[in-house]
């Protein structure tokens, strides 16, 4: 990020929020603030600035205030990002669809497996959010999917290029501000950790067809495949990961995004030296992921939810667990905002 686009975001971004009621819907009592968010475009040597309307909702703003005095309090060099990346980073909704998740938009070359596939989801996915399950039971059948689905991967014979060609073919798309979030943690050396329960080679094929570059400071702790010489794969690295247990436990499973990518000038920091970052910013659109930081023994923690959907039903929870709420697909652009405050010295 240039320092020109980078001060564009600062300075141009409103520094105080001013609460209205968007919709007619009779939610709990819970602060509602709306903030004007601006993506900035540059075209040669001129800034052209849009606006774009999101809803923000702030559960307690006197605490998320004292968290952010924290962080900036112990500089920039103590905090790390830590997010979830279906539909935290990706878009939840493109063109009036479901935007793909990375697991879901994998496709094979036999079709016969792709179907198998999608009957252990039809079987599993209801047992993943069922109430009733112990987390015990709900554990050794989340290991069971992800086993099963990892063994039908290996059989139906998946190659590198039917990732490529899935990642180009799949309907998903980085929410609007993303690029520049990266860009702007990359020029401080702040580590991106991405959690996800998919698979890390789509990820990083996502990332490299949608954004066109890697990040130096960006790892994702995922599932990791292993090809052979002619693209195909044989199996997988390390402990599965699945969606009870991507947390910072997992942290071993962490690779740097330009291992496959490339761009390997300059350093990263190493598991240790991350967890020795005990300021954490926390991404997720799900009250689970709030689970991703339970590894660390973090000092100050802000977490950002995307509620993305089920609104009026899920308002309240939400913002009860998550510092700062984002609704309707909202763009990354305020968090963008919150990052340049936790970054910036003095007193607003």
């Amino acid at each position: 990020m240039s320092n020109r686009l980078q001060s564009s975001i600062i300075i141009n971004i409103p520094r105080t929020f001013t609460t209205v009621r968007k919709h007619k819907h009779s939610f709990a009592p819970t602060p509602r603030v709306w903030f004007n968010s601006l993506p900035i475009g540059m075209e040669g040597n001129d800034i052209s600035i849009s606006m774009v309307a999101s809803e923000m909702v702030v559960g307690d703003r006197e605490l998320l205030d004292k968290k952010i005095a924290a962080i900036r309090s112990t500089g920039h060099q103590k905090l790390q990002v830590i997010a979830d990346f279906d539909r935290t980073l990706t878009r939840y909704s493109i063109n009036g669809q479901h935007g793909s998740s990375s697991h879901g938009l994998l496709r094979q070359e036999n079709p016969e497996f792709d179907a198998k596939r999608q009957q252990l989801y039809e079987y599993y996915h209801p047992l993943e959010f069922s109430p009733t399950i112990p987390i015990e039971e709900k554990t050794r059948l989340m290991e069971e999917w992800w086993g099963k689905t990892h063994a039908l991967l290996i059989e139906g014979g998946l190659t590198y290029d039917a990732i490529k060609q899935s990642v180009a073919n799949a309907s998903i798309a980085f929410r609007e501000g993303v690029a520049e979030l990266f860009e702007f943690l990359e020029e401080r050396d702040i580590p991106v950790l991405i959690f996800s329960a998919g698979l890390a080679d789509i990820i990083e094929e996502v990332l490299r067809q949608k954004l066109h570059r890697s990040f130096k400071n960006v790892k994702i702790v995922s599932n990791r495949m292993v090809f052979d010489n002619d693209g195909r794969l044989v199996s997988f690295k390390g402990k599965t990961i699945h969606s009870l247990n991507k947390n910072e436990h997992a942290l071993d499973m962490a690779a740097p995004l330009h291992d496959r990518l490339g761009d390997i000038d300059g350093s990263t920091d190493d598991n240790a030296s991350v967890k020795r970052r005990t300021n954490v910013l926390l991404l997720g659109d799900h009250i689970g992921d709030l689970g991703m930081s339970d590894g660390l023994n973090y000092d100050t923690r802000i977490s950002v939810g995307f509620l993305n959907d089920h609104i009026e039903k899920s308002l309240s929870s939400y913002s009860k667990a998550f510092d700062v709420v984002y609704l309707n697909d909202a763009p990354m652009w305020g968090v963008v905002k919150l990052v340049s405050q936790l970054c910036s010295a003095g007193v607003d």
